[in-house]
């Protein structure tokens, strides 16, 4: 069906072809489309980057309007100050409300900024969490350290444990936290046994969905109330920006945005207009990671010095089936397990030549790092191994690079590490 002309001038955050009603729209249309001003100031092709903290009024009565309206809590694209609010940031915020099916998307300063301002915002003194414990360490140190002296407490269960899930809930728990897929063993939430248990509670969900990405998994299709995001990883895409993403209903991301503009924990038009250029290629980049992480595991699985993979692509993860019930892609990042120990798995990241050593995922270069020794240094092996990171394991974070090279030079560095296999 042929797509209704648009008037020039009409202003919309949704894509551009087609519309509701009129047919699907794709990932990589939404991507693309979704979120920006058309046509543009200037009839600019590329969102601009609105290098400005103030936005001024025209006279006394354009003030009065917005005041009212403020006042009101009528919906304005109006603007009077950066800290609530910029058109380059709202941008990707329309793409990222676009991409995950959401009502609403808010920016924030970085992912930690955004996990930790919607916890602050959602919860009060006296109420209770219940969280994964395959979670980020950080997001686990906020919650067991920093809510805990405003009289917020956690429990941590077992991820894929429904079971103790359900038995963690106490009368004045108010939210069910869970990553998926998680940091770094990548096991699957089965994200309607959550929601189903959160529901016969009365509880919210939240789900931080950094390594699925929207191309992978949309939680919301799954009932969560917010997704969370470090937009630090796949959705910028090339290890450039800090930012963090929250989407959800209207309701409470106005909720949030109250809260940031409070705390002040904002994204700025730079980072956003370099969010919005590496959105526009979200959907290209996580198929061919998606392929990539596939191929790297299977190669790994294979090899006789490595004890175990840890991606939900493959048969032998523990959470295969449920990844392959709701996922539509398993991401670019696998963890292994090697023979040996601390000083040996060392030997074998030197031994890399494509890769850079270093903590983060989803660009376009392919990163990796010894766990044991990037997030849990301080850590005694005894506590390491409590948690399940073993001395030997290892994150690989591919990018989009030919995989073969990649391929290639994994089996190189194994072969200088513990002999070549030949």
């Amino acid at each position: 069906m042929e797509p209704k002309p648009m008037e020039r001038g009409d202003r919309t955050s949704e894509p551009r072809l087609p519309v509701d009603g009129e047919g699907p729209v794709g990932t990589s249309t939404k991507a693309v489309y979704a979120g920006e001003l058309r046509p543009q100031p200037h009839h600019a092709l590329t969102t601009p980057i609105y290098q400005t903290s103030t936005f001024t009024f025209v006279d006394t009565a354009d003030t009065v309007a917005f005041m009212e309206a403020q006042t009101k809590g009528d919906e304005t694209d109006r603007l009077e100050y950066g800290r609530y609010g910029n058109p380059t940031v709202a941008a990707a915020e329309g793409k990222l409300a676009a991409l995950e099916g959401g009502e609403r998307a808010l920016l924030f300063s970085s992912g930690m900024a955004a996990i930790t301002l919607s916890l602050l915002s959602l919860l009060s003194a006296g109420a209770h969490v219940v969280l994964v414990d395959d979670c980020y360490r950080r997001t686990r140190q906020f919650l067991a350290d920093f809510m805990r002296r405003y009289d917020v407490e956690s429990t941590q269960v077992p991820m894929g444990d429904y079971g103790a899930l359900e038995a963690a809930i106490r009368p004045t728990t108010r939210l069910v936290l869970s990553e998926t897929p998680t940091n770094p063993h990548l096991h699957v939430a089965d994200l309607p046994r959550i929601v189903g248990v959160a529901r016969e509670h009365g509880l919210r969900v939240i789900i931080d969905s950094t390594f699925a990405t929207p191309v992978n998994l949309r939680p919301l299709e799954s009932g969560a109330d917010l997704v969370i995001h470090s937009a630090t990883k796949y959705l910028g895409g090339h290890n450039d920006l800090l930012a963090g993403a929250a989407v959800g209903s209207k309701e409470m991301i106005a909720q949030l945005r109250e809260t940031q503009a409070l705390i002040g924990a904002v994204c700025d038009s730079h980072t956003a207009y370099l969010l919005v250029r590496g959105l526009k290629t979200l959907d290209l980049r996580i198929a061919r990671q998606n392929d990539a992480g596939m191929a790297v595991a299977r190669f790994l699985e294979e090899r006789p010095e490595v004890e175990r993979v840890y991606y939900p692509g493959l048969p032998s993860h523990p959470d295969h089936a449920v990844a392959h019930e709701q996922m539509s892609g398993f991401g670019g990042v696998v963890s292994f397990e090697l023979e040996g120990d601390l000083r040996t798995t060392g030997h074998f990241v030197d031994a890399l030549q494509l890769p850079h050593i270093g903590p983060s995922f989803g660009g376009v270069d392919a990163l990796v790092e010894q766990v044991a020794l990037t997030g849990y240094f301080e850590c005694t092996r005894e506590e390491r191994e409590a948690i399940g990171i073993a001395d030997t394991l290892v994150r690989l974070a591919v990018g989009v690079e030919d995989v073969d090279d990649l391929i290639a030079d994994l089996g190189q560095a194994l072969d200088r590490t513990y002999g070549s296999s030949e």
